[in-house]
């Protein structure tokens, strides 16, 4: 695949990614308990759901009671927990009747120590010294076993059971876990012949442009996440955002999304909840990975401010009492939709400089349209050039008399010309 080809499909263009985690969004854990949801996530705005695996999980070295959503047990069922295949057809029939999306998480790398690819295919797998099954290496995922791509018929297997989910159920695509696990000239192969079936879009949980050159649409910026992370930790500047930027560790095609991200089911499980890392600073960060170049992305419970890290093996339900940030995405994804110039398309970037301390800001233009976002992460109000903010105020908080952005306040700017 010419990578000057390899284009994200039309519909993503002003779409966000809602990562649906199944088992903790009801108390059921189902299926058919998340539907009750759907009419809310229209409303919130949400173009993509992206399903965590889901799959039969394994039983053999299970982690907790339910065990990893990521340890595959037959790549063409459904976990029995969550309902049955065609209760997730009508299911993503109903999302597309909503003119949303599905992407299904895919677990290429490794599966369960109980999924029957060991026992009738032992030589699609990987062996240690021993000439033993073995968990990925330089890894501690004791419940999986690790998949050798050296072996044509494996390829050919993967390849068949990703293309039943896009032609017989009628997902949108794939979040595939680790790809960078995987062989990159794997995802290259597989990748048209899920397009021969219809546009799909594809992302990668990974950080290398290798695999955005000829494969993937996406993947995850990682590197915008651990300098925000770090930046409300105190270890680093707010200029250090810039100079991310500005200086980027890694080329990427042209053609490449990046996802944006505060949260996802690997950082709220196993790092700190999403409240806890950026505290009063939450709000102005959201805004900025909703308003820089890339693709956003919400975890489930965010819009009702989840303030917990959820447990990964056990069930452990997403409190829906209360959603008190809905209208706070649901402008935030509208202003995107609404405006060109935020659309997954677009890489137009400039900071300005000559900020006060704790200010960051950026123009994002597109066919004469400027716009101009900035974001207060100091602890302390502070005064704004006027000439920043004469405009239509598009979305904010914290603005007084049009000069001052109060603490960990926000603004999105439209130039009058």
């Amino acid at each position: 695949m010419d990578h000057k080809n390899n284009r994200p499909p039309d519909w993503t263009n002003n779409l966000t990614i809602y990562e649906v985690n199944l088992r903790q969004y009801t108390p059921q854990g189902t299926l058919r308990a998340f539907r009750e949801h759907l009419p809310r996530l229209k409303a919130l705005g949400a173009g993509i759901l992206w399903f965590m695996p889901i799959q039969p999980i394994g039983t053999v070295n299970r982690k907790g009671t339910l065990g990893s959503y990521y340890s595959v047990q037959d790549y063409y069922g459904i976990n029995p927990d969550f309902g049955t295949l065609d209760e997730f057809r009508s299911l993503v029939d109903e999302i597309h009747e909503l003119d949303m999306y599905v992407i299904l998480d895919w677990v290429a790398n490794h599966t369960a120590w109980n999924n029957p690819m060991a026992s009738e295919h032992p030589e699609w797998y990987t062996k240690n010294d021993e000439g033993n099954f073995q968990s990925p290496p330089g890894t501690n995922w004791d419940d999986v076993i690790d998949l050798d791509y050296s072996n044509d018929d494996l390829r050919a297997y993967m390849t068949a059971a990703m293309e039943y989910w896009v032609r017989e159920v009628g997902i949108d695509g794939f979040r595939c876990d680790v790809a960078g696990m995987v062989p990159t000239d794997f995802w290259e192969s597989v990748i048209p012949a899920l397009q021969n079936i219809k546009p799909v879009f594809m992302l990668a949980e990974w950080d290398d442009p290798e695999l955005l050159e000829n494969a993937f649409h996406a993947d995850y910026n990682w590197g915008l996440y651990h300098v925000l992370k770090d930046i409300a930790a105190g270890e680093k500047e707010f200029s250090e955002i810039q100079e991310y930027y500005q200086t980027p560790p890694k080329s990427y095609p042209l053609t490449a999304l990046r996802m944006n991200f505060l949260d996802n089911h690997d950082e709220n499980s196993w790092g700190r909840n999403m409240i806890s890392h950026f505290g009063q600073n939450l709000y102005p960060l959201v805004t900025m990975i909703f308003t820089l170049p890339g693709m956003p992305m919400i975890y489930s419970g965010q819009e009702a401010k989840l303030n917990k890290q959820l447990r990964f093996f056990d069930k452990d339900t997403i409190p829906w009492d209360d959603v008190p940030d809905s209208k706070f995405y649901q402008e935030l994804i509208n202003l995107r939709k609404g405006h060109k110039v935020f659309w997954n398309t677009n890489h137009n970037l400039e900071f300005m400089g000559s900020l006060p301390p704790g200010l960051v800001g950026f123009k994002r233009w597109t066919k004469g349209a400027t716009y101009h976002i900035v974001v207060n992460l100091s602890d302390q109000d502070q005064e704004l050039d006027p000439g920043l903010i004469a405009g239509s105020m598009l979305f904010s908080d914290g603005i007084s008399q049009k000069t001052t952005i109060a603490r960990h306040g926000y603004l999105v700017c439209k130039e009058n010309r």
